[in-house]
């Protein structure tokens, strides 16, 4: 892969205590590519995404994203994008407030801040609010939606500042199977119209199925990427389709190789004490 936007070489994590959460790991992620993270809990899914978020450094190892290492002199000048399991909107801002956060933090938009918020801004704002099915709830304070509600708003705010790479942490984990559901044929037509690149964590393997191009399966801790696979089907998904015998097939062989990671637990457990 030339020029890829993210690139982990060799990558190892180990906590205070000795607690080796990655071990020795590589990935390379193209701009544009959709990349679901699945394995046991607690195997570095969620390291990795740190990692590549700077808000984590390596052990040993080197993290490149946009040609620069991260926590070097002059990284950073990739737009990240960010959502999480909890939407955590500010209660004293209004749905939309919120989702132009983003836009009085990042360059270049946040010296046009003060003089757009309330014209091209807002308008950006409440584009993609309808967008993700919030038009008309832009002027509603967070604890008037649902849950559901405010996990779309939480990908418009991830979203506003045109961001090249979207970090997706369990982002519908909290939702019931419905709510979840739609969000997925949301993600899949922002990711469809913006082309971001994403790097997306969750437990749910027909959620990676649905969404991801590529799903990279992780061994117990201490994390390893076991199984680097490309997910063989055509877009748009659709909610049909995750039924079809051959979704189901390819579920099912995810889940059976998390299965035989978690059989190795014991061997990642005498390996991090040795």
């Amino acid at each position: 892969m030339d020029n890829p936007l993210i690139d982990l070489s060799d990558v190892s994590v180990r906590y205070g205590g000795g607690t080796i959460a990655l071990d020795r790991t590589d990935l390379r992620i193209a701009q544009g590519d959709f990349v679901a993270l699945v394995g046991p809990s607690g195997c570095g899914k969620s390291t990795i995404l740190k990692l590549v978020a700077g808000l984590l450094q390596p052990t040993a190892g080197g993290v490149i994203v946009g040609g620069r290492e991260v926590g070097a002199a002059g990284a950073g000048r990739t737009r990240i994008g960010l959502a999480f399991q909890n939407p955590t909107m500010l209660p004293w801002l209004t749905i939309r407030e919120n989702v132009m956060v983003p836009l009085k933090i990042v360059q270049p938009f946040r010296a046009d801040y003060a003089r757009l918020k309330k014209t091209e801004f807002a308008e950006r704002a409440e584009a993609l609010l309808a967008q993700v099915g919030l038009k008309g709830f832009g002027d509603k304070r967070p604890w008037q939606l649902s849950g559901g509600m405010l996990q779309r708003a939480s990908l418009c705010r991830a979203l506003i500042h045109d961001p090249q790479l979207l970090l997706l942490d369990e982002p519908f984990g909290a939702l019931d199977q419905f709510t979840r559901e739609e969000l997925w044929a949301i993600m899949q037509d922002l990711w469809t119209t913006k082309r971001p690149t994403v790097l997306l964590v969750t437990h749910d393997l027909r959620e990676s199925a649905y969404l991801a191009n590529r799903i990279c399966v992780m061994s117990s801790r201490p994390g390893r990427i076991l199984e680097d696979r490309a997910v063989p089907f055509g877009r748009p998904r659709t909610l049909e389709s995750s039924y079809a015998p051959e979704f189901a097939t390819l579920v099912q062989q995810l889940r059976m190789r998390i299965a035989e990671a978690r059989s190795a637990e014991p061997a990642a457990t005498e390996l991090e004490t040795a």
